[in-house]
């Protein structure tokens, strides 16, 4: 009995462990965990019984030798009845913890689902909030818009009275200082330049600005708007788009229009960078800005650095827009004013000449013995009033001259009379005369044609008695002038201007 009892343990036993690299899974752990129970029920079933006949036999062998073997085999029976009790309670919670785990187990993958549930949620979430934040983004975009439109309007009605009360007295002044200030400074608004993909009318703050030019509160009242307006762009549009370079310009503008030119420069420079690195270096807006910096950096007196910027911007409209195109001219009018202002008289001088002669073999073919630029016309008239040119025609008799100085355009003009000027500083007056005669007989001719239009600021008479003026000026400065061949050239003596309009 004791024998079969130990066989079915080791029998089980050896079933657990028979294989060293197998794993049971939880089922067959708990089908093998039943069977061991119900072998060891039977045993105690078995052990019962064999007890009980055991306890019967020694109550009827109490004194004889039998009956001591009897006890033994009794008490081998009790303690096979104690491993029983306890092999079946380590099975009872052997089933439990099977049940427990399997409980667990089943409410570990719930949270698994809930788990994969709540992802699926998050995700949901995250995308609408990612829709929500870039139509808030819009939204705000318009409304930062439209807030600098509404400030542009009312900005505007507030213009409309300045422009309503122009009398005929301050027409003059207005027109001298639009005029240097246009030609300093180009309206960012007038014309966008090639390859600009921003809309004309962010362009607008510099043109309101000059509205203002005769009173420096309302120059301080621009600055505050564009500055508000600068600060709404690099916000909406980023700090690298062209509307803020446009929009720095246009303050670089205004500080230059009153005088601030170191504060006007660091904007100038970062409106250049932006467009170089938008735009490309090459880019006919770059040679614009650059233009622009150039006036800035005159006006502080940094030559080098003027005369580097006007011929990089030279170089470009030359490559991208051809010799003939007008900016070409107007830049090297610029740099001869700056050439003048070094002293450097011949540099100025021939770039004065070559704006002529090429203005001139545009109107009338290459230039020869018989087709001579007005320039040429007014050395010979020098020559022949010194008497050096003893087989020439009268002055009247130039029909050349006068088919000459009917070539005009606003840099024409301002070159006629900015080499008028050097003539008469180098004390060639007859040829000062020529190009003066020119020069006025080209703004009568476009104020004749032109005095129709109901904006017409100025009269004739006032444009010529101030033009002539400003001739009486330059003569009496020439005839003072320094004899000493200094190679500074005094701030008025030259009366240099610049074409209106220099950068569209």
């Amino acid at each position: 009995m004791r024998e079969d009892m130990s066989s079915v343990v080791c029998v089980k036993e050896t079933d657990g462990q028979g294989d060293p690299g197998e794993k049971l899974s939880q089922d067959e752990l708990l089908c093998r965990t039943r069977e061991v129970m119900q072998g060891l029920e039977a045993l105690r079933a078995e052990h019962q019984a064999i007890l009980e006949g055991l306890m019967g036999t020694l109550r009827c062998l109490k004194q004889s030798q039998e009956g001591r073997a009897v006890d033994e085999k009794t008490a081998m029976i009790q303690r096979s009845m104690e491993m029983l009790e306890l092999g079946l309670g380590e099975a009872q919670v052997m089933m439990a913890l099977s049940g427990h785990l399997s409980a667990v187990e089943a409410e570990k993958q719930k949270l698994r689902a809930q788990v994969r549930r709540l992802c699926q949620e998050n995700q949901w979430l995250r995308d609408e909030l990612a829709g929500t934040q870039q139509r808030l983004q819009k939204s705000e975009q318009s409304v930062a818009q439209l807030e600098e439109e509404k400030k542009h309007l009312e900005f505007m009605n507030q213009l409309k009275k300045y422009d309503q009360d122009l009398s005929p007295s301050d027409d003059k002044d207005s027109d001298s200082s639009r005029e240097t200030l246009d030609d300093l400074f180009p309206d960012e608004q007038d014309e966008p330049g090639p390859g600009s993909k921003y809309p004309s009318s962010s362009f607008k703050s510099s043109r309101l600005c000059f509205l203002f030019f005769r009173d420096q509160n309302k120059y301080k009242e621009a600055a505050s708007l564009l500055n508000d307006a600068l600060a709404i762009r690099e916000k909406t549009l980023g700090r690298d788009h062209p509307a803020v370079a446009a929009t720095l310009n246009n303050l670089a503008v205004l500080y230059g229009k009153r005088g601030k030119y170191k504060e006007a420069e660091p904007l100038c420079k970062r409106a250049l960078e932006i467009r170089e690195k938008v735009l490309g270096k090459d880019h006919p807006d770059v040679a614009k800005q650059l233009n622009n910096l150039a006036l800035l950096c005159q006006n502080q007196g940094k030559y080098e650095e003027v005369e580097y910027y006007y011929q990089r911007a030279l170089e470009i409209y030359q490559t991208k827009l051809g010799p003939d195109d007008p900016n070409v001219a107007k830049t090297k009018n610029n740099l001869a004013s700056c050439y003048l202002k070094q002293g450097k008289f011949k540099q100025a001088e021939t770039l004065y000449k070559e704006i002529l002669t090429r203005a001139h073999e545009r109107e009338f073919g290459s230039v020869d013995d018989e087709n001579k630029p007005i320039w040429m016309h007014a050395e010979e008239r020098e020559e022949q009033s010194k008497g050096k040119q003893k087989d020439g025609s009268p002055f009247g008799e130039y029909g050349g001259w006068y088919k000459a100085c009917k070539v005009d355009s606003p840099t024409v003009t301002t070159t006629l009379k900015n080499l008028g000027a050097l003539y008469r500083r180098q004390g060639k007056f007859e040829a000062a005369e020529t190009l003066e005669e020119a020069a006025l007989r080209s703004r009568k001719r476009v104020r004749d044609t032109h005095r129709p239009a109901s904006h017409t600021h100025y009269s004739a008479p006032r444009v010529s008695e101030s033009w002539q003026a400003e001739i009486y000026s330059e003569r009496i400065v020439a005839c003072n002038s320094d004899q000493t061949g200094h190679n500074e050239a005094p701030h008025r003596p030259l009366n240099i201007s610049t074409p209106p309009h220099i950068q569209n």
